[in-house]
């Protein structure tokens, strides 16, 4: 069987829901918790919405996308995030990430605070996890 070649780059990119899907988005995530408003689901040209990788309702109505409380939104989100359904998803789309494109597809207006970014960001901490603990097998 041929092993899938990795990247020399993580290729993990974040994407408003409301932008059009492109060829080169490879393997697209949606991590919000409700469906984003006024969007058909072929519109969003999903392979997984995944609803456990989304911040708690409750969590999401406290934040209230409130750029004043993003710092201690994240600390709480990535709390969350460690619960084994989320952790076993970040994982698979770091695998992913490490062979070919993920996009993570959010629906907030806020470019700047809302969890996607949080995802990303976690996505990315697993994948140089990985490359380094591969570096030291290799040396």
């Amino acid at each position: 069987m041929r092993q899938a070649r990795r990247l020399t780059r993580p290729t993990v990119q974040i994407k408003r829901a409301y932008e059009p899907a492109a060829r080169g988005d490879g393997y697209r995530v949606l991590v919000d918790r409700l469906w984003p408003r006024g969007i058909k689901k072929e519109t969003l040209a999903l392979d997984l919405w995944a609803k456990d990788l989304a911040p708690s309702s409750r969590l999401r109505r406290w934040f209230g996308h409130d750029p004043g409380r993003w710092p201690e939104f994240v600390e709480r989100y990535r709390d969350e995030l460690r619960a084994r359904a989320a952790r076993d998803l970040l994982n698979d789309l770091a695998q992913r990430a490490a062979t070919r494109r993920v996009t993570i597809v959010y629906g907030a207006r806020d470019e700047r605070h809302n969890g996607a970014l949080v995802v990303g960001a976690e996505i990315g901490r697993r994948l140089r996890r990985s490359a380094r603990s591969t570096r030291r097998r290799a040396a």
